[in-house]
């Protein structure tokens, strides 16, 4: 299950005896384990309630004979369980036999301990690549456990959605491009984002938008916004915001051919815009959209300022001028501003 649904069903009814969380996306882990720590504990039943156990110093069978005594202390406990591969057997499949560690799993959950949930976390891997057969393994193993929850990274879509969640809910304002840059300079991970919004908070105060410029100088990795600030000037046309950005990025040290790989992109989907007969932000978010290709709106307006600059073949040559740029910067040539600053030149004439 999803850890919406996850949220959703421990609101609604009382918690499963056991459950195996799995995947790396820890803000979403987090979240989850708060709300069912809650769900369980009285705030001053917490102390006594709450007990940890790490599968790399503790063996299985000890935190489920703890999860069979009863406290002395706490109607209910929540047990969390780190480490969960841990307990996989080396070098052999996991087996369910009565006696092996599945096997003794599999008999606790059948008799679980009332008032007791005990939750195996295994954080360690992502479900992509060489993974994906590690969390296969994990979830064979605790397969006498139904109740599974997924924690998957989120997508760029729903990192922007909680971005803007999580800002409205802290007073930050933070507008549509602002929250695409802050989202996009952290890699769309939820708990870098929602740490990030904290600290424009403490920074900005009550009252005050949050601007390009605060996120650049706050967020690590928001510097890469100049490269975006030079692409957005380019393909809008214009030079002296162009040559501006791109004398940042010169003083700071910036690799141009990544530069001009995001702007080669900005081309090439403003020349799907047009080919296309795309005429407003609105009809290209959904083309893209439903070619695959996922666009937020801010991103569908840049493309539409890029084909409203460079109309018909002029959109070509400039796709070519990018092309030669990139060759130009991988020779051997004198000088990097001087291949940019032709760059620019060639492109708002």
């Amino acid at each position: 299950m999803s850890p919406e649904q996850f949220l959703q069903r421990i609101r609604k009814s009382p918690p499963a005896p056991a459950y195996l969380f799995v995947g790396a996306e820890t803000y979403q882990l987090g979240v989850c384990r708060r709300a069912l720590i809650e769900r369980m504990l009285e705030a001053g039943d917490r102390e006594n309630g709450l007990e940890h156990y790490d599968l790399q110093e503790t063996a299985l069978a000890a935190v489920l004979d703890g999860a069979r005594s009863l406290s002395l202390f706490a109607a209910n406990r929540v047990i969390w369980v780190s480490g969960a591969e841990a307990a996989l057997p080396k070098g052999r499949a996991a087996s369910a036999e009565e006696g092996s560690p599945a096997g003794e799993l599999a008999g606790y959950v059948s008799h679980a301990t009332p008032g007791t949930v005990l939750v195996f976390e295994c954080n360690r891997y992502e479900f992509e690549g060489e993974d994906r057969a590690r969390i296969e393994r994990v979830q064979k193993f605790y397969s006498a456990i139904p109740e599974v929850v997924e924690f998957r990274p989120y997508t760029l879509e729903a990192a922007r959605n909680l971005a803007q969640d999580l800002a409205k809910e802290a007073g930050v304002q933070l507008g549509l491009s602002e929250i695409g840059l802050l989202v996009d300079s952290l890699g769309a991970d939820a708990g870098r984002i929602a740490n990030e919004i904290e600290k424009l908070r403490l920074y900005a105060g009550a009252g005050r938008k949050i601007t390009a410029d605060d996120i650049a100088r706050l967020v690590p990795n928001a510097q890469a916004s100049n490269i975006f600030a030079l692409v957005a000037a380019l393909g809008r046309g214009d030079r002296k915001r162009s040559l501006a950005s791109l004398d940042t990025l010169l003083r700071e040290g910036e690799y141009l051919p990544l530069a001009l790989t995001f702007l080669a992109t900005q081309f090439r989907l403003a020349m799907v815009a047009h080919e296309a007969g795309l005429r407003n932000a609105q009809q290209i978010q959904a083309y893209f959209t439903k070619q695959g290709i996922r666009m937020w709106r801010d991103r569908a307006e840049q493309v539409q300022q890029t084909v409203t600059a460079f109309p018909g073949e002029k959109l070509g040559r400039a796709i070519e001028s990018v092309f030669w740029a990139d060759k130009a910067l991988r020779d051997t040539r004198p000088d990097d501003r001087v291949v940019m600053e032709e760059l620019v030149f060639s492109l708002t004439n």
